[in-house]
Formats: C-alpha cells, structure tokens, sequence
C-alpha cells in the first residue's frame, strides 16, 4: 500500500522511465492515477470519485464483493493447471453451456483473450494493427462494415442484411477464383472498435450460409459485448435470431471481472477436428481453479441481481435520453445501440455525416473535468461510447447526460465556446468499409493458430475472413 501514497507526478516519471511509450494512458496530457474502485466508480490518489461509463472489463462492478470472495477463498485452498482434475472447471463449462446454443458445447479455457495484434498470426488477421505496420496479407480478405449510418448500405436500404451479406459472397467468390479456399469468417457480433455498430438483424446467417458453403467456420467475437450487456439476451450474437449458431465463440474481458480469464466455445465437430491433427491445447493458467470460481461467482452475481435485465432497462432510458439530445443538438448524427452497448456518433455536417473527431475529444476531455470517464472510438474516433458496468444506475444516465448537454451548449466546466457543425469536406479516410479476414492454414480450416481466441475488438473497423490454398 505504500505505493498508493506515493504522489502522480511521481509515479508518472517512474512509469515514463520503466515502460514503453507504446503502454499508453487514457488522458494522456493529464493522466489520473486511480488507487481504488468500487461498483461503477473509480477513484484517484486524492478520494475523488470518478463515474466509469466505459469498463466493460469490471463486468458486475469494480471489486464486487463476491467475486473478491470467490477468488479469495480458493486461493486459500489451491490454485494450479488443468491438468489435475478438479470440480470447478467443469462446473463452470456446465454453467456457460446453460447461457449457449446447445450445439456449442466443447470449452478451451485460457487467461486472455489472445489479443489480436500480440501475436504475429493474430497481427496479420486484424486490420486494427496490419495497417500499419505489413500491409494485408495475400490470404486476408476484407469485407464491407454492415454498417447502416455510415457504410455502403445505409438506413434507406430496403435490404442491408442482404446487401452486406451479398458483399461477403462476392469476397468468397473472389478467392475461390484464385483457387483459395475459406477457412474461416471473424467478427464482433456488435463491432465496437469501428464506432459501437449494430448489424442488421439476418446478416450473420446469410454470411453464413455463405462462409458454410465455401467450407468455412464463422467465428463470433463477444468479449466485448457478451455476458447480458446487450439486454435482450445474454449474448449479443443471438440479436440475430434464434435461428443462427456460430461455430465458435470468444469470450473474454467481462468473463472474469477484472480476473485474467477468457474462453472459446465451440461445437463438437469443430474440437473433434481440432483433435484430429493430434496437436494438444494446453494453457498454464487456463481453467485454473482461481479462475473458475470467479468465472462463476461472475455468473451468480449477473443472474441474483438480475443485470441483464437492468441493462435492458437502464440502456433503453439512457437511449431515450441521448435521442433528446440528438434532436437539440445537431452535432449528434446517430444515437445506436442495445442494452448498455451504446455509441454517439458526433459529427459535423448531417449531409456528408463527415465525423467530429476534435469536438468528441473535446467532449471526453471536458466529462473528466466533471468526473466522469468516457472515451471514443470508430474509425475517426468520433462515436462516444458508452460500455459501464452492467450496474450502471438511472441517475448515473440521467447525470453523464446532464453534463453533456451543459458541455454541447457551452456552459460546461471551463468551456470557451459552444460546439457547433461546420460544413468540410468528406474524411478522407476509408471509414465506411468493414473488414473479412482470410487466411491460408495448410492443413485445413481445422488446424490455424486462430484457437487463441478473440481479441475484444481489436479487428478494427471490419469482420475478417481467411483462406487456404487448395
């Protein structure tokens, strides 16, 4: 604890010395230096309390109660690896099958969501990272975002599901022309790094039928927005419909509550696959003891205090309440989302819907000022977006809402001047597509490296496909 008194300025110069500067800080030019939190509060060296409106990783709060319990109390008896039998790590496969599709039934256990871009294989199926450093790969494909505000099909559309999905076919064409195979279709089931987006209903099975058809898996992403966040189910990928089951699934982040934990979940046909190219899958501290008992004490807290539900409720009027705004303040061009999954796409002429990249920043950087925590995203880092702990409360909505009305009218802490649009040119950047992965693997679409799981986002603005040579 002696470190907790130590002062930022600091620690600031300790972790300037000692860490890379590709470590980077939230609030870069005025960092805060957090010691404690507690629900959906965070507080700095001095006691001031901080409202977290974007932690999707304290899942069910910062520090709850019985998840340090959990985690206290097998830690006192044993923590080791998977390779001992043990109850806790079958009770918890058992337990997130009860949240799944039937058909997806296998589990892999690691301690992290295999981040897209901390691996070579990872770096070079993830556009978020690729861009800027080798360039795509011959064997990744890139795909249109199924974006309706900003992308090629838009709200007007009589048909976006089947626009975008249409996209992804003439993708998988492309490549079986060039006597590639598919070997696998990645995406978020509610892309959050390209600006919180939520896919028309019908898209992911129309995707894929056609990734099926090629020989393909359809891997969905829900370390981001899985485990209730969206409300109206507990895993986004069934705002799709009942009738769609991928063949994998990623979870990770809100799994553990802050605890190094994630998990695959797939389908027998695919672990027997896996199983057949006789390559074992081991994880040191994968499925550990420790972990399962707060992956589980995670899944008691959502279900006795009934988060899912609260974030329908809680989502649904802090939605109403940004509709409000929308409609007074005509930098806000699109108000999206579901649960407590949401984006403010800001902008700055409603005709070329060209993004506000600097007032959004502005607008983060004058929230802190009113002790509230938000960031932005999306290609052009314009959508504010709103993932808090699911116990995120009415009067916290009715509050950050407050506070950004003060700050779009000019009566904020500190502000000089009222936000207003100005008309410019469109953005130059390519924000409107999406991306599909494709990559080679030699043994098949069973046997890649792509088993470390998701990455929560990191894909960047597009789903991914990969392919084989045939």
């Amino acid at each position: 604890m002696a470190a907790d008194r130590r002062g930022k300025v600091e620690t600031l110069a300790l972790r300037r010395r000692l860490l890379s500067n590709s470590c980077r800080l939230f609030y870069p030019e005025d960092p805060i230096k957090i010691v404690r939190g507690q629900g959906q509060y965070l507080y700095d060296e001095q006691g001031a309390e901080y409202l977290d409106c974007i932690n999707n990783v304290a899942h069910v709060g910062h520090c709850h109660p019985l998840v340090v319990q959990a985690a206290h109390e097998q830690n006192q008896v044993l923590n080791t690896n998977s390779r001992y039998l043990h109850d806790n790590i079958v009770d918890y496969a058992q337990r997130l099958s009860e949240t799944l599709p039937e058909k997806l039934s296998v589990f892999y256990f690691l301690n992290s969501g295999a981040y897209h871009g901390h691996l070579s294989s990872l770096i070079d199926i993830s556009p978020y990272k690729f861009r800027d450093l080798d360039g795509q790969k011959e064997w990744v494909h890139v795909a249109p975002l199924p974006d309706t505000y900003r992308g090629l099909y838009q709200e007007d559309h009589p048909d976006p599901a089947g626009a975008y999905a249409n996209e992804v076919k003439r993708v998988v064409s492309s490549v079986q022309e060039k006597g590639r195979k598919i070997a696998a279709f990645f995406v978020e089931s509610l892309p959050s790094v390209a600006g919180q987006i939520i896919p028309p209903a019908g898209f992911f099975q129309e995707v894929a039928e056609h990734i099926h058809g090629a020989g393909g898996v359809f891997v969905a992403d829900e370390i981001q927005v899985g485990f209730g966040r969206v409300g109206k189910h507990f895993w986004a990928f069934q705002l799709q419909g009942e009738d769609f089951v991928p063949d994998i699934v990623t979870m990770g982040k809100s799994i553990g509550n802050g605890h190094p934990v994630a998990c695959v979940a797939t389908t027998q046909a695919v672990a027997r696959a896996f199983e057949a190219t006789g390559v074992e899958y081991f994880n040191t501290f994968g499925g550990s003891p420790v972990s399962c008992a707060v992956g589980l004490a995670v899944l008691d807290v959502l279900e006795k205090e009934q988060l899912q539900a609260h974030a329908a409720s809680v989502g649904s009027y802090l939605m109403e309440l940004l509709e409000e705004q929308k409609a007074k303040h005509p930098i806000i061009g699109d108000v999206r989302g579901t649960g407590l999954f949401i984006g403010v796409d800001l902008i700055k002429d409603e005709a070329t819907r060209t993004p506000a990249t600097e007032e959004a920043n502005y607008v983060v950087s004058r929230l802190k000022d009113y002790y509230i925590l938000l960031s932005t995203d999306g290609p052009g880092r314009n959508v504010l977006k709103f993932k808090p702990p699911m116990c995120f409360s009415v009067d916290n909505a009715q509050h950050v809402v407050a506070k950004m009305d003060a700050i779009l009218t000019g009566e904020g802490v500190g502000s000089k001047e009222q936000l207003t649009m100005s008309v410019e040119p469109a953005c130059s950047q390519d924000i409107g597509r999406s991306r599909v992965l494709a990559r080679s693997l030699p043994g098949g679409a069973g046997t890649g490296s792509w088993w470390g799981g998701g990455g929560g986002g990191a894909l960047g603005p597009r789903p991914a496909l990969t392919s084989q040579t045939s």
